[in-house]
């Protein structure tokens, strides 16, 4: 959808606001930028409506080049929201959200359904504020009015530069979830400067971490806090935000079956289908009396070699298996799930073998942590 590529911006002094970056940044997908003053992150956002131009390099929208398009043409069809909100205070609120679609003439009945859209989709009545002014609303409502004008003319990309820094707590927190209920039904591309980090954790699905011109880290919130790219971004997160949030994950341990039917891998087959039939499983793990794990072995795969009396378990074992360790927490293992056709992922400690995680027992245990945390999420 938008596309950076080798993108710099040197202003005349010598100072170097961005430095050859290169991002992407896909339909549909809330993506905040975030960083320390100066970091480049108000540049880079700016430069795709062309507020800003780049030094050198590209940016491309929907594979198209954005300085060959006509930057009026380009910013009526992104829409942005902006700290000082920028309503008109001589306009009615009515008149703010529809400027955009009368400027690309829309039929007035139809921009005038569309405001009613609007202000129902952020909970305010439209025959209450339409017609009232900026002055008359408070801060929050103000700045809900400004997310929706530009909304408004149904742009693909929205524009958002640190939209809530100057609201209390209280509405901060309000428009933080507006804004994450309104993506879920609009499925808009949103670029979200901000330099609060607990805003990027709760509202994106991805995190540019920033520094100095330049991209230190890229990805979903839950992987930042998990897996930190280096000491600054570490620092810049914050350890009691690392270590609360690793805290309030349930880990394999919470989710697995400690009680496992494991088989050595000297066993011969017949060995094997009894003992799977005795103990009702369709899978052995194999192991030696350390419980050191070699692989695993299925029904199906005995079956199918059953007749050659001369292989043992070890012949048929598979060995690349998908394995989990101790501290691998609950995205861990729903990611294996989803990208693996796999049914059971043995767990490991120091290549023991101590239990195994199943899509029920995934289930099973979260639901159990859940209540032993008092039904925190």
């Amino acid at each position: 959808m938008i596309k950076f590529e080798n993108v710099t911006k040197q202003y005349d002094a010598g100072s170097v606001a961005l430095n050859n970056i290169d991002l992407e940044i896909n339909k549909g997908e809330l993506v905040t930028l975030i960083g320390p003053s100066g970091c480049g992150k108000t540049t880079t956002m700016r430069m795709i409506n062309r507020l800003i131009e780049p030094t050198s390099g590209k940016i491309y929208i929907d594979g198209e080049d954005v300085s060959k398009i006509d930057p009026v043409e380009l910013r009526r069809n992104i829409g942005y929201v902006i700290q000082q909100i920028g309503l008109f205070p001589h306009m009615t609120i009515e008149q703010n959200i529809a400027l955009v679609p009368r400027l690309k003439k829309w039929d007035p009945s139809t921009y005038k359904n569309r405001v009613d859209e609007l202000l129902e989709l952020v909970g305010l009545d439209p025959s209450t504020f339409k017609h009232r002014y900026p002055s008359e609303l408070s801060g929050g409502q103000q700045q809900r009015i400004g997310v929706i004008r530009a909304l408004a003319a149904e742009p693909d990309i929205i524009l958002m530069d640190e939209p809530f820094s100057a609201l209390d707590p209280i509405s901060r927190e309000q428009l933080q979830d507006d804004i994450v209920s309104l993506q879920e039904e609009i499925h808009k591309t949103i670029v979200f400067v901000t330099h609060d980090m607990d805003e990027a954790i709760k509202i994106a699905n991805r995190i540019v971490i920033m520094k100095d011109g330049e991209i230190v880290q890229i990805d979903t919130p839950d992987k930042i806090l998990r897996r930190p790219e280096n000491d600054f971004v570490r620092g810049f997160i914050g350890e009691e935000r690392l270590n609360q949030r690793v805290a309030n994950l349930p880990t394999v341990v919470d989710l697995m079956h400690s009680n496992v039917i494991m088989s050595s891998p000297k066993r011969g087959l017949a060995e094997a289908f009894h003992l799977m039939k005795e103990k009702k499983v369709d899978s052995l793990f194999i192991t030696d009396k350390a419980k050191t794990f070699f692989g695993a072995v299925s029904l199906k795969m005995v079956d199918e070699n059953y007749t050659d009396e001369s292989l043992t378990l070890a012949d048929i074992m598979k060995s690349d298996i998908k394995t989990l360790t101790t501290d691998a927490v609950l995205s861990d293992v729903a990611e294996l799930f989803h990208e693996n056709d796999i049914g059971t992922i043995p767990v490991l400690e120091e290549n023991k073998l101590i239990g195994i995680v199943t899509r029920s027992s995934m289930m099973r245990g979260l639901a159990e942590w859940k209540h032993r945390s008092g039904g925190q999420d």
